[in-house]
């Protein structure tokens, strides 16, 4: 049952792309019947986990080294929750923006599922070259999404992913063969136990984090993501910066904490945690001076990307369950950042913060949503924000490792600072314009899914010991018992 599930979760969603293109008629039934049944597929595959541990699947029957397997355990099990539930949600949105029968509804869906299925197979993936070919999938859907629409600056900002990603992939590639050469193997959890640690297998991991890094677009190597999040459509940058620049991230987590567990890199740790640090500074600072809404957001997302990183010097039991808990609080706060900006621009026709003084009257719910989520980003209780910068100020404190604590609270203060910006201009009610902004807009579905996603991340902080619960049975191996 497990495995017949695992199958659909990964392949009914290509199938229902292929029928958008091959029947258009059917574009409406396909996009339902690809997307509403994986939360149900999905309970066989959690039951084993919360049983077992760790569920491995061969596909096609062949096992490892010489077939593909594909391995479920907690933390891709979250991954996969996480990953369908902000889907679905914004695909209400996407539904409202790309009705499936329109001609740009066939065009967008199609990509749409791709995606979908493709994280879903590299969440899944234990093998290092399938986890290339699902990530180039996510890469490509991503980028085909990104100009769906065919504006000018989406397109620029869609070749100049596009170019980026290329030479990630060339990186991590070329590392894929190296550790292929000296272990004669390519899965995660086999490699582990036939590497012999020289300058080779270092090189090669280094040049796989270097490329993965610019997939997840962490900063100095963000240069992608500002532009792709501010002019793709709404649910595009929703789940751009909510799963998609994640799953690298995930990524770099297996190679660390189980490939290369038992490796002495103290320095690549600190280095990494370094560049985290920037990250969260530089994100928040840029954030402070954007004069668009989208742009605020998503220089939002190369801040709080950065907290992810902080797991590498601060290794240890807490600073993993907050990392994890992080990319699972801050994906359903963005995600309804960027659905409500996408709401109000649409409303309005632009989402620069000069013109949306008093847009609150219109859309209150919408900025409700906004300002809901902004909660969690700022990591106020009782989010579930709150509770990950909460686990990882107890991680520094135990550790004494007082620089990355005060790092972590003054990162939640620039992000009020950017936050609350936007708050109080959106919230303000010059004379001249209340007239004009006080005719109230009726609630749609597409602010329904940000304001279920927003009440999402806050639930995330009033729930979190079975969360909690499952992150600690699925703790790396190697991890140290902090």
């Amino acid at each position: 049952m497990t495995a017949e599930a695992l199958s659909l979760i990964v392949f009914l969603p290509l199938l229902a792309a292929c029928v958008i293109v091959a029947a258009p008629g059917l574009s409406a039934l396909s996009v339902r019947l690809g997307l509403i049944p994986l939360p149900l597929l999905l309970l066989a595959p959690t039951l084993e986990v919360l049983d077992q541990g760790t569920y491995r699947m061969a596909l096609a029957g062949h096992n490892s080294p010489l077939g593909i397997e594909w391995a479920l355990d907690p933390l891709s099990l979250l991954m996969l929750w996480l990953n369908t539930g902000i889907t679905i949600l914004v695909s209400l949105h996407a539904s409202y923006g790309f009705p499936p029968a329109s001609e740009a509804g066939r065009r967008f869906w199609p990509l749409w599922l791709i995606l979908f299925a493709s994280m879903n197979a590299l969440v899944l993936s234990a093998d290092l070259f399938n986890l290339y070919v699902t990530l180039e999938l996510v890469t490509l859907a991503a980028i085909g999404l990104i100009t769906v629409e065919g504006k000018p600056l989406a397109l620029r900002a869609g070749m100049r992913y596009l170019l980026l990603a290329l030479l990630a992939s060339l990186l991590y590639l070329l590392g894929v063969g190296l550790l292929y050469g000296q272990t004669g193997t390519l899965d995660l959890y086999l490699i582990a136990e036939r590497i012999e640690i020289s300058w080779l297998p270092v090189t090669a991991l280094s040049l796989m984090i270097v490329g993965l890094l610019i997939k997840s677009a962490i900063f100095p190597l963000h240069a992608w993501l500002p532009a792709a999040h501010g002019n793709a459509p709404g649910p595009v940058s929703a789940i751009l910066s909510a799963v998609v620049v994640k799953v690298s991230v995930y990524m770099i987590w297996r190679l660390w904490f189980w490939t290369a567990a038992d490796w002495d890199l103290e320095a690549v740790a600190l280095l990494l945690g370094l560049l985290g640090g920037a990250a969260i500074l530089y994100g928040s600072l840029a954030a402070l001076v954007q004069v668009r809404l989208k742009m605020i957001i998503a220089y939002s997302t190369v801040a709080q990307l950065g907290y992810l990183l902080l797991v590498f010097p601060l290794a240890g039991n807490l600073a993993f369950k907050a990392a994890v808990y992080q990319m699972l609080s801050h994906g359903l706060a963005k995600a309804a950042m960027f659905l409500a900006a996408a709401n109000i621009l649409h409303a309005i026709g632009t989402d620069r913060l000069r013109r949306l003084a008093g847009i609150d009257q219109r859309m209150p719910l919408d900025v409700f949503a906004l300002a809901l989520a902004g909660v969690s980003i700022m990591g106020l209780p009782p989010s579930g924000g709150f509770l990950a910068k909460w686990l990882f100020l107890e991680a520094a404190w135990e550790q004494q490792a007082w620089g990355w604590l005060v790092l972590v609270a003054f990162g939640g203060l620039l992000a009020a600072a950017y936050l609350f910006r936007v708050l109080a201009v959106v919230c303000l009610h010059p004379r001249r314009r209340l007239g004009q902004r006080s005719r109230r807009r009726s609630p749609t579905p597409a602010s329904w899914a940000a304001l279920l996603l927003a009440i999402g991340a806050i639930l995330a902080g009033f729930f979190s010991a079975p969360v909690l619960d499952l992150i600690t049975a699925g703790l790396p191996p190697g991890l140290g018992s902090r």
